[in-house]
């Protein structure tokens, strides 16, 4: 576990999960990082963002956006095995997670910044699967925003703020199996 710095560079899926983040970053120096490759279209990928930068805005948080590269993330998750036929939650989000993770790893170290990621504030994904690829990284915090209502929380305050909370996790994937 990496010593806690002042300094925070918080990988952010979505406003929603962002909103859910916010007691435990509060005293913290925190840049945001959107990189989000998996979403499935340039569409989605530039709702989500506007509305991250809106609260980035609203709560004063420096944004730095990760350039969508929806090939590279195929490339990366194509290495599963049935990668098309795996179901949410299984091994293609583990890589997908190991896709994002290691980006913001990447940008973390540029920047001489410990990291963490919105996506323990989701009740829909694995904490200890998260924490466990994170910790690769010296820098990682395992950061579970989801103690203490941190997703009750998010969904007050999106909903309150009036934010794009979608309803699939952004791969072609997830939207595939949600209908």
């Amino acid at each position: 576990m990496p010593e806690t710095q002042k300094k925070l560079l918080l990988h952010i899926c979505c406003a929603p999960c962002a909103c859910g983040c916010l007691d435990k970053i509060k005293e913290r120096e925190v840049t945001l990082y959107f990189s989000n490759s998996n979403l499935s279209s340039q569409e989605e990928f530039d709702k989500r963002l506007e509305n991250v930068s809106l609260f980035a805005e609203k709560f004063g948080f420096p944004l730095i956006v990760d350039p969508y590269d929806h090939a590279a993330w195929l490339a990366a998750v194509s290495a599963v095995p049935g990668y098309e036929d795996a179901p949410e939650r299984g091994p293609r989000c583990a890589a997908c997670f190991k896709y994002n993770l290691e980006r913001t790893a990447e940008k973390a170290e540029e920047l001489d910044m410990n990291f963490a990621t919105t996506l323990t504030v989701s009740p829909h994904k694995n904490s200890k699967l998260i924490f466990s690829i994170g910790g690769v990284s010296p820098r990682f915090e395992a950061i579970d925003f989801k103690k203490n209502d941190g997703f009750l929380k998010s969904l007050r305050l999106s909903k309150e703020l009036n934010l794009y909370r979608q309803n699939f996790c952004g791969c072609e994937f997830s939207l595939r199996d949600r209908s």
